[in-house]
Protein backbone atom coordinates (compact mmCIF):
# COMPACT_ATOMS: atom_id res chain seq x y z
CA UNK A 1 0.00 0.00 0.00
CA UNK A 2 1.26 3.42 -0.98
CA UNK A 3 2.28 5.70 1.92
CA UNK A 4 0.78 8.73 0.14
CA UNK A 5 -2.60 6.97 -0.11
CA UNK A 6 -2.43 5.96 3.55
CA UNK A 7 -1.74 9.55 4.59
CA UNK A 8 -4.50 10.86 2.31
CA UNK A 9 -7.06 8.50 3.90
CA UNK A 10 -5.99 9.40 7.43
CA UNK A 11 -6.00 13.14 6.66
CA UNK A 12 -9.50 12.92 5.19
CA UNK A 13 -10.85 10.92 8.15
CA UNK A 14 -9.27 13.41 10.56
CA UNK A 15 -11.21 16.19 8.80
CA UNK A 16 -14.67 14.60 9.28
CA UNK A 17 -16.54 16.89 11.69
CA UNK A 18 -18.03 15.54 14.94
CA UNK A 19 -21.53 14.13 14.44
CA UNK A 20 -20.91 13.44 10.75
CA UNK A 21 -19.60 10.36 8.91
CA UNK A 22 -18.18 9.15 5.63
CA UNK A 23 -18.48 5.68 4.17
CA UNK A 24 -15.52 3.68 2.97
CA UNK A 25 -16.85 4.20 -0.53
CA UNK A 26 -17.22 7.97 -0.26
CA UNK A 27 -13.68 8.27 1.08
CA UNK A 28 -12.44 6.19 -1.86
CA UNK A 29 -14.44 8.34 -4.28
CA UNK A 30 -13.07 11.61 -2.91
CA UNK A 31 -9.52 10.29 -3.02
CA UNK A 32 -10.01 8.84 -6.50
CA UNK A 33 -10.99 12.31 -7.69
CA UNK A 34 -7.88 13.78 -6.04
CA UNK A 35 -5.25 11.11 -6.56
CA UNK A 36 -6.70 8.51 -8.91
CA UNK A 37 -6.27 5.44 -6.69
CA UNK A 38 -7.83 3.06 -4.23
CA UNK A 39 -11.28 1.74 -3.49
CA UNK A 40 -13.41 1.03 -0.40
CA UNK A 41 -11.42 -2.11 0.48
CA UNK A 42 -8.16 -0.17 0.42
CA UNK A 43 -9.71 2.46 2.68
CA UNK A 44 -10.73 -0.34 5.04
CA UNK A 45 -7.19 -1.71 5.02
CA UNK A 46 -5.77 1.69 5.89
CA UNK A 47 -8.25 2.10 8.73
CA UNK A 48 -7.55 -1.39 10.07
CA UNK A 49 -3.78 -0.91 9.99
CA UNK A 50 -3.30 2.73 10.90
CA UNK A 51 -6.63 4.33 11.78
CA UNK A 52 -6.39 4.34 15.57
CA UNK A 53 -5.05 7.92 15.67
CA UNK A 54 -8.00 9.45 13.81
CA UNK A 55 -11.74 9.46 14.59
CA UNK A 56 -12.23 5.97 13.10
CA UNK A 57 -15.79 5.72 14.45
CA UNK A 58 -16.83 8.32 11.85
CA UNK A 59 -16.18 5.83 9.03
CA UNK A 60 -19.06 3.45 8.35
CA UNK A 61 -20.09 0.98 5.67
CA UNK A 62 -22.63 1.73 2.94
CA UNK A 63 -25.53 0.75 5.19
CA UNK A 64 -24.40 3.10 7.97
CA UNK A 65 -22.95 0.47 10.28
CA UNK A 66 -19.61 0.96 12.06
CA UNK A 67 -17.00 -1.83 12.00
CA UNK A 68 -18.52 -4.92 13.62
CA UNK A 69 -15.55 -5.56 15.88
CA UNK A 70 -15.80 -2.11 17.46
CA UNK A 71 -19.51 -1.41 16.97
CA UNK A 72 -20.38 -0.78 20.62
CA UNK A 73 -17.56 1.75 21.08
CA UNK A 74 -18.27 3.38 17.72
CA UNK A 75 -22.00 3.75 18.36
CA UNK A 76 -21.30 5.22 21.81
CA UNK A 77 -18.87 7.75 20.32
CA UNK A 78 -21.27 8.66 17.51
CA UNK A 79 -24.16 9.03 19.95
CA UNK A 80 -22.02 11.27 22.20
CA UNK A 81 -21.29 13.50 19.19
CA UNK A 82 -25.00 13.79 18.37
CA UNK A 83 -24.80 11.80 15.15
CA UNK A 84 -28.28 10.71 13.99
CA UNK A 85 -28.76 6.99 14.54
CA UNK A 86 -31.56 4.55 13.83
CA UNK A 87 -32.79 2.58 16.84
CA UNK A 88 -31.35 5.37 18.97
CA UNK A 89 -33.42 4.45 22.01
CA UNK A 90 -32.58 0.74 22.09
CA UNK A 91 -30.26 -0.71 24.69
CA UNK A 92 -28.69 -3.02 22.11
CA UNK A 93 -26.35 -1.03 19.87
CA UNK A 94 -25.87 -3.93 17.46
CA UNK A 95 -28.87 -2.73 15.45
CA UNK A 96 -27.95 0.96 15.47
CA UNK A 97 -26.97 2.51 12.15
CA UNK A 98 -26.08 6.02 11.14
CA UNK A 99 -28.81 7.86 9.26
CA UNK A 100 -26.66 8.53 6.21
CA UNK A 101 -29.18 10.86 4.59
CA UNK A 102 -28.48 13.46 7.28
CA UNK A 103 -25.05 12.50 8.63
CA UNK A 104 -23.01 11.90 5.45
CA UNK A 105 -20.24 14.49 5.04
CA UNK A 106 -18.45 15.55 1.86
CA UNK A 107 -15.37 17.77 2.01
CA UNK A 108 -15.23 21.03 0.11
CA UNK A 109 -13.62 20.57 -3.31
Amino acid sequence: MDDDYLEAVLDLVAAIPPGRVMTYGTIAEVLRDRSGGGGPRQVGQVMARAGSGVPWWRVVNASGRPPARYRTDAVAALRAEGCPLTDDETADDTDARVVLRTALWWPEP
